[in-house]
């Protein structure tokens, strides 16, 4: 199972199950998904935000946007246009996920499974190295805080979905929770972990 998950108050369904190839293929592509998770962090925006976000023209930004839109995974958000020419986007989920047995069977389909899980793999290792290539000062004004964690467990697949569920729960405490208004300021944050089967 994969999920992608993000706390947004104005989603309209919590989880959008993924069972659809074609969606997934619409996953299945860097800036769309780097487009996801900028919507996912910072809410509703409008395109040209999304672009200078990414470092994009606008033009391809608002290409991927309607391609997202056709999958139903992001939805334009007119309320909050300013006027006729101005065009705001959100996400209409507030995560996605998919399980690889909706997909066996078939293996068009499970191609397309596998690249979709390793584009999330790819975006987490990414994310993960541009930390480490970060200066010194970033580093160290962040302290103790960032961290890494690994564990060889040994469990029933009962045991392994228990763990799961618990270690989503944790996260969604910390990412539901209302954000203080305390006058410091809080940064995204990207946490990620994997529980597979696997032999050391």
């Amino acid at each position: 199972m994969h999920v992608a998950d993000v706390s947004f108050e104005v989603m309209e369904k919590q989880v959008r199950q993924v069972t659809d190839a074609r969606v997934l293929a619409t996953l299945s592509h860097p800036l769309r998904r780097r487009l996801m998770d900028v919507l996912k962090v910072y809410g509703p925006s409008t395109v040209s935000v999304l672009a200078e976000r990414t470092d994009q023209a606008v033009a391809n930004v608002s290409h991927h946007l309607k391609v997202l839109a056709a999958a139903e995974l992001v939805q334009e958000a007119p309320e909050l246009a300013r006027d006729r020419r101005e065009r705001w986007w959100r996400l209409v989920a507030r995560s996605v996920r998919w399980s690889t047995a909706d997909f066996a069977g078939d293996p068009a389909a499970q191609a397309v499974q596998q690249a979709a899980a390793s584009l999330n793999l790819d975006r987490h290792a990414g994310l993960v190295r541009d930390w480490q290539a970060a200066g010194d000062d970033v580093h160290e004004a962040w302290g103790d805080g960032p961290f890494s964690t690994d564990r060889w467990l040994r469990l029933t697949p009962e045991e392994l979905a228990a763990l799961s569920e618990e270690l989503n729960g944790v996260l969604a405490r910390w990412g539901d929770r209302e954000v203080p208004d305390d006058g410091r300021r809080r940064e995204p944050v990207f946490l990620f972990a994997y529980g597979i089967p696997a032999q050391p």
